[in-house]
């Protein structure tokens, strides 16, 4: 499979949730990854929020988990998490890529008890989760660009 071209700034990721979207800051030539921090979601996004993070980082590149089914097919979830992603990609006017995030949620939580067994973390900071899971998303995004 050829590599994908990257783009050589910021790349914003977002763990789509119907309650919470966590978002993930990374470079592509660096080839790393931060979680930043979870926002709400309900009737709508909040894009006081996102417009802060966008205008904050002025990422190249917007990434979206895609919560596929156990065989890799389209859910609810991820039709809702591709009309996030368009709003998105029209409301910035940047270019928007959807990631598998099949594995994303069982490796945050792994990650998240990782943090809070060193002590890096405690319970009251398990809104997190959602950001490290974006993290996660980005981190495989760019290994699987890479590789």
């Amino acid at each position: 499979m050829p590599e994908r071209a990257l783009p050589r700034g910021y790349i914003l990721a977002f763990d789509f949730g119907l309650r919470r979207i966590g978002v993930a800051i990374g470079q592509a030539t660096t080839c790393t990854a931060s979680n930043l921090e979870t926002v709400r979601n309900g009737r709508q996004p909040d894009w006081a929020a996102l417009d802060r993070l966008v205008r904050q980082w002025e990422p190249q590149q917007l990434l979206v988990g895609l919560p596929l089914g156990p065989e890799g097919e389209e859910t609810d979830m991820s039709k809702a998490a591709r009309r996030f992603g368009a709003t998105l990609g029209a409301r910035f006017s940047l270019p928007v890529d959807f990631a598998d995030e099949r594995l994303s949620s069982r490796a945050a939580e792994s990650r998240f008890a990782e943090l809070r067994a060193s002590g890096g973390l405690r319970r009251k900071n398990a809104d997190q989760l959602d950001a490290i899971s974006a993290q996660i998303i980005l981190e495989n995004w760019l290994q699987s660009a890479h590789g």
